[in-house]
């Protein structure tokens, strides 16, 4: 057992011989040996509360026994199936379960692997069906590290260094609420301004015909967990069919539960026309879908658009038992509830704290903003302290923004409300401590 562990460690500290640094270098590298419910359990004997969800991925939980469960029987009959040479059950029945939980008409998919593939699909049915060259996206928002959507993430300019996409794209100001003068409503000053950007972009750089589609996140989640007015995105919606642009959201980190809705397209109460969604859906098996309306994917053809792994059997399957564990437990209902008291817990203790600028959260999607309270300027070492001091004590946040200035918490949508009680009092003794 000593020389397993020793080997074990060894292993950790030389990650940096077998793992490329964009792979290896994030934070916290914490060694596990097992996931279960809302915890970690490391290979250092300790237990760690889970407040990332593998980065929104574990809605249900880690390893909820009915997925895991499904996984087994699945692997039992099929564990590859190349989509289109043969077909298999899980595959249409997922499709099937999921036309019921989307917004209408959002009822045909092309499977994948990942968000970003899922992101690759909607711009290229977009562009396919259309016929027109150009895409617009919205500074701040995130959509994944593969040159396509690439091009329209603009969360941190590192990402793009040394490697700028060689096609061109366009892009709008996210309503960001701080960027909203004090005597106006958010509600009325982001639209218009989005009205006058959008004018100014059409007269001088690129003519509406000419553009396939608009594409952003309807609650921003690299770029800082910013969450737009309703009526703004209302805006973005009446843009786009005044000038018979496709509107797609990228809702891979706000699907299947995360804000308290199915999805956000719900919560907001605005429809795109395309949607890409991954994370959650498949309890951590590789599983994602670019999602249209029957009428646009009867207009992208065999050999539009292909892949060998996506919408593999044993995640297929996954994906259905997570949607009915949901459904079953109530776990809509939950990440309503736990969200709400998780805010309630964090305006109190904001009110402790100068270095806390904001809270802001929708379901269990939270951010917590920090800055410097002397110059007030967005605070990410600080960010990095606590979430250092909170690992130690056993509770696992992550970070997001563009200076790393905002946490980020996520827990399984299963958390309780103890649970929430206890990662919130790790991160108060935190910030005391601080």
């Amino acid at each position: 057992m000593e020389q397993t562990e020793r080997k074990w460690q060894d292993l950790v500290d030389s990650i940096g011989n077998f793992l490329a640094p964009s792979m290896a270098k994030d934070h916290p590298n914490l060694p596990v040996v097992k996931a279960e419910g809302c915890y970690y359990y490391g290979a250092d004997g300790n237990t760690y509360l889970d407040f990332t969800s593998g980065i929104a991925v574990e809605n249900v939980g880690h390893r909820h026994p009915k997925v895991v469960q499904a996984i087994k029987d699945s692997a039992d009959h099929l564990v590859h199936g190349p989509s289109g040479v043969i077909i298999y059950e899980s595959i249409l029945k997922l499709a099937e379960e999921l036309q019921s939980i989307l917004p209408p008409k959002l009822d045909n998919f092309f499977f994948a692997n990942s968000g970003t593939e899922a992101i690759e699909g909607a711009i290229k049915l977009a562009k396919y069906v259309k016929k027109r060259p150009y895409v617009v996206s919205f500074i701040g928002c995130f959509h994944g590290r593969s040159i396509g959507a690439l091009s329209v993430s603009t969360s941190k300019s590192k990402y793009r260094k040394h490697q700028q996409p060689s096609w061109l794209t366009y892009q709008l100001p996210y309503a960001h609420p701080e960027d909203c003068p004090n005597d106006m409503n958010p509600e009325e000053f982001f639209p218009d301004r989005l009205e006058k950007d959008a004018e100014s972009l059409f007269k001088h750089q690129v003519d509406p015909e000419e553009i396939s589609c608009m594409i952003l996140e309807p609650i921003l989640g690299e770029g800082g967990y910013i969450i737009p007015p309703k009526a703004w995105l209302a805006k973005v919606r009446e843009i786009c069919d005044r000038h018979d642009i496709l509107l797609i959201f990228d809702e891979v980190q706000t699907g299947f539960g995360r804000t308290g809705n199915w999805f956000a397209a719900q919560t907001f109460d605005v429809k795109p026309d395309i949607m890409a969604v991954a994370k959650g859906i498949a309890a951590g098996l590789p599983l994602s879908a670019t999602i249209a309306s029957k009428e646009l994917m009867d207009q992208w053809p065999l050999g539009a658009h292909g892949t060998t792994f996506g919408g593999n059997p044993m995640a297929c399957a996954a994906a259905r038992a997570s949607l009915s564990v949901m459904k079953e437990e109530e776990l809509l209902k939950n990440a309503n509830l736990t969200g709400e008291y998780a805010l309630e817990r964090l305006a109190k203790i904001k009110k402790k704290y100068p270095v806390i600028d904001d809270v802001r959260g929708v379901g269990l999607m939270i951010g917590i903003a920090l800055k410097d309270p002397e110059t007030g300027e967005p605070d990410g070492d600080t960010v990095m302290k606590v979430l250092n001091g909170c690992l130690e004590k056993g509770v696992l946040f992550y970070l997001c923004g563009n200076a790393g200035e905002v946490i980020r918490m996520i827990p399984p949508l299963t958390v309780t409300k103890e649970q929430i009680d206890h990662g919130l009092d790790v991160l108060e003794e935190v910030f005391s401590s601080l």
